[in-house]
């Protein structure tokens, strides 16, 4: 396993990590302890999960298949969405992130928390307040490192601006969607990161599975996320037109190679230079074996445009 910095800050993680959005979702808590284990056996290190997550429940999953071995692991959670029917349950208050965070640690069972991001943008929050409340919780001990998810380039800026203005704990990663079909953090947030050393942590790397090939031709495999009636609607979308054509031309690529168009699309992502690890929710440990072999393939500078421009 690959090892990347977390941006410019000194913590190092697998250039794969592991998405928690199907924990308590699509596999109970024995199934997510297998997965965990196997990804721990793999060299996987960063496990990134939330509070909104089945409310809760993928965080206890994923606390109760660390509990006895915290060490191995980096616990990557979320606070912001709305986690009841109160009007101070959402957000960035400082109050909604205190007390989100010792919700998490205690269905996470842990003290600490690697990696706190905020979930999303709050433009009801002064973002002094947030940040503040933020540079509290490291000094606390109880958050060691800061980042953001579904953040735009210029809130990321202003974000950085008031830390330093402050000498408050700054954001050292971000959490986008990010993959080969969906590539619009590159105008504005990609070189945001770049400037400021900030890790990017793409998220649906894979593209909702349109990515794995296993939509191709038209296909729709039972129990596939595009076969249900939530689901239908974005996949016939995503894989109508330009999609449909840039899916068969980057399997081509990568079968020409000996390769799926799943392992291509977390390579690439992987080599990029900004992305720090590359998280994919999965519900088998045989999933993880598939990505994390995938995430050891490298392309060259030239091979990432190369295939950056197959998409159009």
């Amino acid at each position: 396993m690959r090892y990347k910095r977390l941006g410019t800050s000194g913590l190092k993680v697998s250039v794969i990590g592991l998405g928690g959005n199907t924990f308590g979702r699509y596999v109970d808590a024995p199934g997510t302890a297998r997965i965990i284990h196997r990804a721990i056996e793999l060299g996987i290190n960063f496990f990134d999960t939330a509070d909104v997550y089945s409310i809760g429940v993928s965080e206890d999953h994923v606390g109760k298949a660390l509990a006895d071995r915290r060490d191995k692991g980096l616990i990557a959670s979320k606070v912001a969405m709305k986690m009841g029917e109160g009007p101070n349950e959402q957000g960035l208050s400082r109050g909604h992130i205190i007390a989100g965070v010792e919700a998490s640690l205690r269905r996470l069972g842990t003290d600490y928390l690697d990696l706190l991001q905020v979930h999303s943008w709050d433009p009801e929050t002064p973002i002094e307040e947030t940040m503040r409340a933020l540079d509290d919780l490291v000094r606390a001990g109880k958050v060691r490192y800061l980042g953001c998810s579904n953040f735009t380039a210029w809130q990321l800026t202003q974000s950085l601006w008031v830390s330093d203005k402050r000498g408050y704990a700054p954001f050292v990663s971000v959490q986008p969607r990010y993959s080969l079909l969906d590539r619009r953090i590159e105008a504005e947030l990609v070189p945001a990161c770049r400037a400021f050393g900030i890790g990017i942590v793409p998220y649906s790397p894979l593209a909702g599975g349109i990515l794995t090939g296993k939509y191709r031709g038209g296909a729709r495999p039972e129990g596939a996320r595009g076969t249900d009636q939530e689901g239908a609607g974005f996949f016939d979308r995503q894989l109508a037109g330009k999609d449909e054509a840039a899916v068969e031309r980057l399997a081509g690529w990568a079968e020409a190679r000996g390769k799926t168009l799943g392992d291509l699309a977390i390579a690439w992502l992987a080599s990029q230079p900004e992305v720090s690890t590359v998280i994919a929710g999965v519900t088998s440990p045989g999933q993880v074996e598939t990505n994390a072999s995938a995430a050891e393939w490298q392309l060259s500078a030239d091979e990432i445009a190369e295939v950056g421009g197959l998409v159009g």
